[in-house]
């Protein structure tokens, strides 16, 4: 198994889940993204969901159409509650798996929180998972904590020139603003990012 800082493995995050403590959890898909998805035209386009969490993103696409979606996420537990939720959604869709040993293609991987719960010294290895995941021209589109915290993480903040560096080999970034539509806890400390991989 890939070397991990402290506890944050896939134990670490189940216990999240069996406490309640999902601090992390917006409640519901967040207005950045719910407003991009509802731009995207063709809906059959092969999505991925890193980290998935609860799911309302991916539970968004699904009830607007969107056929083909995947998500990942290294706790059953997280999965379950989608399946408690949308039980009509595809089980094969719903994968448990280290996102750094799952393979695949995808023309949009969506990031919500997944980044900033990898401790930081596996940033590099997530640039070069994206850039295997996606296909030639494909897209990670999502949000990105534009501050450090002042507590240890997870959550691990970051910059937007960090976030550059990262991304500055294989990739262009279309798109990397602070995010004028946030969720109000999180106004002010997000940056919307569309980053393609070259062709």
């Amino acid at each position: 198994m890939r070397k991990r800082m402290k506890q944050l493995n896939e134990e670490f995050w189940a216990a999240q889940y069996r406490e309640n403590d999902t601090y992390w959890n917006a409640g519901s898909i967040t207005t950045p993204l719910k407003e991009y998805f509802d731009q995207v035209e063709d809906k059959n386009i092969k999505i991925l969901i890193p980290g998935v969490g609860h799911g309302h993103e991916l539970l968004y696409l699904y009830r607007n159409g969107f056929t083909n979606v995947t998500a990942v996420d290294i706790t059953r537990e997280a999965l379950q509650i989608i399946r408690e939720v949308e039980p009509d959604f595809p089980s094969s869709s719903l994968v448990q798996a280290d996102f750094f040993e799952y393979s695949g293609t995808y023309d949009l991987i969506v990031e919500q929180t997944f980044f900033c719960s990898l401790q930081p010294e596996l940033r590099a290895s997530y640039v070069s998972k994206m850039n295997q995941l996606l296909k030639p021209k494909g897209k990670l589109i999502g949000l990105l904590f534009d501050f450090c915290f002042t507590e240890p993480g997870p959550p691990f903040g970051g910059s937007n020139q960090e976030y550059r560096e990262l991304f500055s080999q294989g990739f262009s970034i279309r798109t990397m603003e602070s995010a004028y539509n946030s969720i109000k806890p999180r106004q002010g400390r997000e940056l919307f990012i569309i980053i393609e991989k070259n062709d």
